[in-house]
């Protein structure tokens, strides 16, 4: 894992700072489609997974916060947007697997914090593709480290996401 460890970017798009991950999957873009679309498969990974359709034009209340499906191509591209800030899945079919990309706009909120949690919730995604399971307890075994990672990339202070990981994760 360790060669996989803060592999995320961060950009500024259209003066809005943007999280990026890509990976390269060894499973066809159909398959990786079902998993971050379908919600059954989705809350097998992703946080807060939603009971969608998906569908463009589709919005979701989640009691105060509300997600809008702005974008549905399948099995390409999937976009939304939660309490105001862009997320994407990107899928793009290559020899022998696809690739994924994952995009959130994180306007105001804490740059390696929030890496830190995208990476961890997409590294459940191989494991489930690959018909196991990693836990959340699992996945965020290696927080801290990630975190610290992101903190010296990007420049930033790392003390609110040790305060996060203090109050939120085993120690």
């Amino acid at each position: 894992m360790a060669d996989d460890i803060a592999y995320g970017t961060l950009e500024t798009v259209d003066g809005r700072p943007v999280l990026r991950f890509e990976r390269w999957l060894a499973y066809p873009v159909e398959r990786v489609w079902r998993a971050v679309s379908v919600p059954a498969e989705l809350g097998r990974f992703f946080p807060g997974a939603v009971d969608w359709t998906p569908e463009a034009g589709e919005v979701i209340d989640l009691g105060g916060a509300t997600l809008d499906v702005t974008e549905v191509d399948a099995p390409h591209r999937l976009a939304w947007t939660f309490a105001g800030q862009p997320q994407s899945f990107g899928l793009t079919a290559e020899e022998g697997g696809c690739r994924l990309v994952f995009t959130h706009v994180i306007d105001g909120l804490p740059a390696a914090q929030t890496a830190a949690g995208w990476e961890t919730y997409l590294a459940r995604l191989e494991p489930h593709l690959a018909g196991g399971h990693l836990s959340e307890e699992e996945a965020h075994e290696p927080w801290r480290e990630i975190h610290e990672r992101y903190a010296r990339r990007f420049g930033v202070d790392p003390e609110p996401g040790r305060r996060w990981a203090a109050a939120n994760l085993p120690a």
